[in-house]
């Protein structure tokens, strides 16, 4: 009987302007050709992800990056549930995916939200694509939650900052897990921004921590000096994750060639 090929996942993490660090680590797997059969993401890593499974290459998302600047999708409103009222960039993430449902996508994605009252991960595999993530993005405080089946979701980050389980639940084999957060020592705390998003690194670090041993092969790029909105800086994110990923083309293939189903 023949030995069937391992299913491959990627679990993209979140880290605001520092999930643009993915699109560099897909530049490289579709350069080395690299299989991807199943995609989770928490955060921005949910609209790379989306993106990238929609068929979108790393060259198309690179530009695309440009357009997640503040003046095109920020829309205050009179704060309630959130600074940002999120209908803007619910609208430009509708345009990128072309309106399509999650099962509409080239490859397998679930994307990881925040469960506001229950306190616990809602994973979204069917649906609008636009209505998924733009949930998953939304940091409370800063974004209006949104409401969906019920529930009042929010950034999935809080609870699931790289979904390592999620994909490995989809079915994937080897699972990959690219893990864009960083815990500056003395971070400068100026704004209500800041303070939020402070206050949520703090509750996601040892989360994350305890996760990573759960991957079979764990990313890290150097994003020490970017922050979460630098926007603006895309080449330098890219590069970072291209340089990243570039350190384990070859444990990928390895553990590809070697992987034998477990009986």
């Amino acid at each position: 009987m023949e030995q069937r090929k391992p299913k491959v996942g990627l679990a993209l993490g979140s880290g605001g302007a520092r999930g643009i660090a993915h699109v560099g680590v897909l530049d490289v797997f579709e350069k080395e050709n690299i299989p991807i059969d199943y995609i989770a993401g928490s955060s921005m890593g949910s609209l790379v992800g989306a993106l990238f499974a929609l068929g979108h290459s790393a060259t198309d998302l690179e530009e695309l990056a440009s357009l997640f600047k503040r003046k095109y999708f920020v829309d205050f409103t009179v704060p309630k549930m959130g600074l940002i009222n999120g209908k803007r960039i619910e609208e430009l993430i509708y345009m990128l995916t072309q309106g399509k449902n999650i099962e509409d996508l080239e490859v397998p994605l679930s994307i990881v939200t925040t469960d506001l009252q229950k306190g616990r991960s809602v994973i979204l595999d069917s649906g609008s694509i636009s209505k998924a993530v733009r949930a998953s993005i939304s940091i409370p405080g800063i974004f209006v939650p949104v409401q969906y089946d019920g529930k009042i979701l929010v950034d999935g980050g809080i609870v699931d900052r790289v979904p390592i389980q999620a994909v490995r639940n989809m079915g994937a084999d080897i699972v990959i897990a690219v893990d864009v957060s960083f815990f500056p020592k003395d971070p400068p705390i100026t704004s209500i921004y800041d303070v939020i998003m402070q206050s949520m690194e703090i509750m996601g670090r040892e989360i994350v921590e305890s996760k990573w041993l759960q991957a079979d092969v764990l990313m890290r790029p150097i994003l020490k000096q970017h922050s979460t909105v630098a926007f603006q800086e895309i080449e330098a994110l890219v590069e970072q994750g291209r340089v990243e990923a570039s350190h384990y083309v070859e444990d990928i293939r390895r553990r590809i060639l070697n992987w034998e189903e477990k009986r």
